[in-house]
Formats: structure tokens, C-alpha cells, sequence
């Protein structure tokens, strides 16, 4: 008996997507956004919603199950990485008064990420938070060619930036929510 994981999914129209695409959250009804923000913000959203999904249904020691020796990847540690990402892009939005890091030094984002209930907890929390107050700075800017913070940074590219952030790491829990249990999405 092998220790690898049966490659599996809830889907019963196509077998490597996550969910049926009429059971996809991230399937909205109707057009697409209009003009250039909305479409940015639909982005955004639709990665969260992926990185939630790659967690759903896991207990705290899968979310901290890390990849590969030597890395310290884990679901858990990417929802942390993120929670600080978005405090990062706070602070280059409003250096004048800059956020402390929320989990300490370098990689504490991911090296404190411990199959413990009461930090799984603490991560989403975190995770919220920080969207929701990095959101609410940049939906002071509606100009998206706004030069923003000490080195005039333009909205659009912390719009794009943070698209390509959750971009990047939902690809990251692709492959470790299919070594913890063989889930397969889209």
C-alpha cells in the first residue's frame, strides 16, 4: 500500500476540476464586470475564494502539513503569508504609519504554521482582516493611475500584484491539497 494519496474530486462532469462548474462559488451569474477596477476586484476575489476552497475541510494538522524537505510550505503557512502580504501592501500605500509584522521575522509566517486549532483560527482571522483593511485603502483611490506611498507605486500595479500574489500561491495549494488527500481542482 502506497502513502500517496487517490487522486479525487467532487466533480461529475469533468473529473479534474474541484467542484461541477454549476457548484463553483466562484461562478458568478450574469456579465462580467464592467471597466478596469471591477474586473481587477473580481479577480481578487475569485482567487480568495480558491484558497478557501484548497482549505475547506481539513483538520489543522493537513492545513500545517508542509511539501518538501526543505521547504516550509503549507496551507495553513500560505493563509498566514498572505494575511502579512496584505498588511505589506498597507504599509507601501501608507508608509507614514506602517503595520508591525503580525507573525515576527523572516518566514515566521510559515514556520509557525502549527497543526494547532487555536492558530488555524488566528490565520483566517488574520487573513479577513488584513483584506478587508488593505481593500478599504485602496478603494480610497478610484484614479488607478494614483501614485501611492514614498516610491509613487500606482494602484493598478498593487491591484495586479496582489492578483498575481493569490494567483501564485493558489497554484502552490493546487499541489499541496493533492499530496495531503488527492483532492484534484480547478
Amino acid at each position: 500500500m502506497s502513502d500517496k494519496p487517490e487522486r479525487w474530486t467532487k466533480a461529475s462532469v469533468y473529473p479534474d476540476m474541484w467542484v461541477d462548474p454549476d457548484d463553483d462559488p466562484r461562478n458568478s451569474e450574469g456579465a462580467s464586470p464592467d471597466g478596469e477596477l471591477a474586473t481587477l476586484q473580481d479577480f481578487l476575489t475569485g482567487y480568495r475564494m480558491t484558497l478557501r476552497m484548497k482549505c475547506d475541510g481539513l483538520a489543522p494538522q493537513d492545513l500545517a502539513r508542509r511539501s518538501v524537505p526543505p521547504s516550509t510550505m503549507s496551507l495553513l503557512g500560505l493563509v498566514r503569508h498572505l494575511a502579512e502580504v496584505e498588511r505589506d501592501w498597507r504599509n507601501w500605500i501608507r508608509p507614514e504609519d506602517p503595520a508591525p509584522k503580525l507573525y515576527g521575522a523572516r518566514d515566521a509566517d510559515f514556520e509557525g504554521a502549527v497543526a494547532e486549532q487555536a492558530v488555524v483560527e488566528a490565520a483566517f482571522t488574520d487573513l479577513a482582516r488584513e483584506q478587508a483593511e488593505t481593500d478599504a485603502a485602496l478603494a480610497e483611490y478610484a484614479d488607478l493611475g494614483t501614485r501611492v506611498g514614498k516610491d509613487g507605486t500606482v494602484v493598478r500595479e498593487l491591484w495586479v500584484h496582489r492578483i498575481e500574489e493569490y494567483a501564485r500561491h493558489c497554484g502552490h495549494a493546487d499541489l499541496l491539497r493533492e499530496c495531503i488527500d488527492g483532492r484534484v481542482g480547478q
